[in-house]
């Protein structure tokens, strides 16, 4: 069978390309080989996203070494990002100015999510203690909520602060249904939200009409309070979504889901930290998929997907931060990663 010269040659550059695509090395997370602008794990999935994405930025890989990355907040004063690392029952910390990782407080009682209140003292969910703690400035804990109706809270898992110092967290129990990421024991109440007045030592229950309510955030005007149901890992009806009630400061009514994790093509994770930006898109950590699906997914505010920031392992929480909180941090797995991105994130979040 005869073949021309221009087909030979077409064929011949295919075959050529892929030899060289196939070829083509891991990126180098170190920075020693840097990857070409603009970055390729920073996708537009819907023109919307466009505008957020920077052409001249890339995902960088701050620090490897924790067993699970989780609950990344922002410290404007001091420059610092901290997070838990759970397993290994301690807080770690990077310091803007040189890039420098420690850890920040060991023990930490297996602490999963943090945040700081509007008066900069860090408060943090303990899966070990089953409470949620603030620290104050002198070094003392105090303890927010231990307890609900009498029994002990089930392992309190992210929270976040309104402008009136309410602290609102979830409890679906995780850190008390292994020795892994607390200590395990008996979960004696329903998986819930609550809200925490600290002034007045009230904690209240806001909602349980969803299975395990894990990360959570407010939309930029704190009318709209977005929770991550992560109840499929333990119920089988359990859907794979974020749900949203309205707020008015004190009770959430009109639970819906906001947004599935089904991701067509891809399959369906799970959604666990969540943050809003000032426009009120919901920046997600995503995982429990692969590759092509784990990482950050943007939810622009009526529900739809329309951005991708693939990582090499599951993002379980992330956060906005640095000078401008244009800096997105994404707790992978076993490390940290940060990208520019042209928005700010929402309130103190």
């Amino acid at each position: 069978m005869s073949i021309d010269r221009r087909s030979f040659l077409a064929a011949a550059a295919g075959a050529a390309a892929v030899s060289h695509a196939s070829a083509q090395t891991p990126r180098d997370w170190s920075g020693r080989n840097p990857t070409r602008y603009p970055d390729p794990d920073i996708i537009s999935l819907d023109k919307r996203f466009d505008k957020y994405k920077l052409g001249n930025t890339p995902i960088q890989r701050l620090h490897v070494g924790t067993l699970w990355a989780e609950g990344p907040a922002w410290n404007g004063v001091g420059r610092y990002l901290i997070w838990s690392d759970i397993p290994n029952n301690r807080q770690m910390r990077w310091i803007e100015e040189d890039g420098h990782v420690s850890v920040f407080r060991n023990p930490a009682g297996f602490s999963n999510g943090n945040t700081f209140d509007w008066e900069g003292r860090q408060i943090s969910c303990e899966h070990g203690n089953r409470r949620v703690v603030r620290y104050e400035y002198n070094g003392a804990v105090t303890v927010l909520a231990d307890k609900f109706g009498g029994k002990p809270l089930n392992a309190p898992n992210d929270a976040v602060v309104d402008p009136n110092g309410i602290v609102w967290f979830t409890d679906p129990g995780y850190g008390s249904l292994m020795n892994y990421e607390g200590n395990k024991g008996n979960l004696e109440i329903k998986e819930a939200i609550y809200r925490i007045d600290p002034k007045a030592g009230r904690i209240d229950k806001v909602a349980d009409d969803i299975f395990k309510p894990n990360g959570l955030c407010f939309s930029p005007d704190y009318k709209k309070l977005y929770v991550a149901d992560t109840g499929a890992t333990h119920y089988p009806n359990a859907p794979r979504n974020i749900k949203v009630w309205d707020c008015d400061g004190k009770t959430l009514k009109n639970g819906k889901q906001f947004c599935s994790m089904e991701m067509p093509g891809k399959g369906a994770g799970l959604a666990d930290g969540i943050r809003a930006d000032i426009d009120g898109n919901v920046w997600v950590g995503a995982g429990w998929v692969g590759h092509g699906y784990d990482g950050v997914q943007v939810f622009a505010p009526n529900g739809d997907r329309i951005g991708q920031i693939l990582l090499p392992e599951i993002c379980a929480n992330l956060c906005f931060g640095g000078a401008r909180r244009n800096r997105l941090f994404m707790c992978g797995s076993q490390s940290m990663y940060s990208v520019y991105v042209e928005t700010q994130g929402a309130g103190n979040a």
